[in-house]
């Protein structure tokens, strides 16, 4: 681990930035592939594993995203605060905008419940956008706070950006799962489902790259940007991922997978850091 961190001190950040989520992205597509080796999925373990992804999510917006953004800003008090409650209600407003405009459907949500603007786009392009929403906040935390080390703030670490990245990899495995084996479902062939299920992180590198140039140039608004992504990513927990755990039986499964995916995190984080 030493080392990887070291070859990641040693790039340019913004390509740092884009490694990493390369990697996000890989683990998505890894998740995916697995509709190659299996016909379906339990419905426990895959509760499970929304679960895990909505822990991770939760603690990364606090120990990777609020924590350093509240820890580098200048004054005292509630002044010191200021940026981290602006930047984090940007960040959940954001999310609610694309919500609203752009069509998706959840998954585990019946075709007659998508939301968005009216579409006649068929489920499986709104079943892989749903997921793609979740992907963007997540490439831009990590690109942001790549970008915060470039720029020399205290409370920006290249181990908080290692770690940051590991702990959405991890998650991003079920969410791949969770958009192939649906589609797989519909009718598509394995092939399509696949791709299908891997392209919803695409959005990762290009958010990160982003975040990663816009800190970089505009400095200031590191603390502002920590925020903003962590606002975004506690909407899609919040909007998303926890209502599709509670559609079955399953919810105590899920709630146990939030607390180990929090627990994850937030290890990771604080060893790394």
């Amino acid at each position: 681990m030493d080392q990887i961190i070291a070859y990641f001190e040693s790039i340019n950040p913004i390509l740092a930035a884009f490694y990493a989520t390369l990697f996000t992205w890989g683990l998505t597509a890894l998740g995916a592939s697995l509709v190659f080796l299996f016909k379906g999925v339990n419905r426990a373990f895959f509760d499970g594993m929304l679960g895990f992804t909505g822990g991770v999510m939760v603690a990364a917006s606090f120990w990777s995203l609020l924590a350093p953004g509240i820890e580098m800003s200048p004054g005292e008090g509630f002044t010191k605060v200021i940026p981290a409650v602006v930047g984090f209600g940007l960040g959940a407003l954001f999310l609610f905008g694309l919500d609203k405009i752009l069509p998706h459907l959840h998954i585990n949500f019946k075709e007659s419940e998508k939301e968005g603007v009216k579409t006649p786009w068929h489920k499986t392009t709104l079943l892989v956008l749903a997921i793609t929403l979740h992907n963007i906040p997540e490439g831009l935390a990590v690109g942001v706070l790549f970008g915060g080390v470039a720029a020399g703030f205290d409370g920006a670490t290249i181990g908080g950006a290692v770690a940051l990245a590991i702990g959405i990899g991890l998650q991003n495995f079920p969410e791949g799962f969770a958009v192939s084996m649906p589609l797989r479902r519909q009718g598509l062939s394995k092939r399509k489902s696949f791709m299908y299920g891997q392209s919803s992180a695409i959005v990762e590198p290009i958010a990160a790259v982003i975040g990663a140039w816009a800190v970089m140039t505009f400095q200031p608004i590191l603390p502002y940007a920590l925020a903003f992504a962590a606002g975004a990513m506690i909407f899609v927990v919040v909007e998303e991922v926890i209502p599709e755990t509670q559609r079955d039986k399953y919810t105590d499964i899920a709630t146990l997978g939030f607390i180990g995916g929090f627990i994850i995190m937030m290890t990771l984080d604080v060893g790394l850091s």
